[in-house]
């Protein structure tokens, strides 16, 4: 099963919590490969929380974590950094920085 919408890449405070400990601590990883997805999206997904999915760009694709989050269907979370950037575009527009928000995604389950 497979579902399209967009990605909003956001800063979490947990993310800010964990840099402290450093960018390749095992907390900072997990943070920022976890996915925030709305349960009906998740349940359309057949997956669990904990579960991993596969999330697509035109720019790339990432494995992730999903974990229930509030928000509406087909908009997703995920935070900045490595993982994240892997599905930005380069793209600026002229301002020298791409777009971080509105990415069009697909996001299925990994078998």
């Amino acid at each position: 099963m497979m579902i399209t919408g967009i990605l909003i890449t956001v800063r979490t405070a947990r993310q800010g919590a964990y840099m402290e400990k450093g960018k390749f601590s095992p907390e900072y990883e997990q943070e920022i490969s976890t996915l925030a997805i709305n349960p009906d999206d998740l349940a359309l997904l057949e997956l669990s929380e904990g579960n991993k999915a596969l999330v697509e760009s035109s720019s790339g694709q990432v494995e992730v974590i999903c974990k229930k989050a509030e928000g509406p269907r087909g908009i997703f979370f995920l935070p900045l950094g490595a993982i994240a950037n892997k599905l930005l575009g380069s793209e600026t527009s002229g301002t020298g920085v791409p777009e971080f928000k509105n990415i069009p995604v697909s996001v299925q389950q990994l078998s």
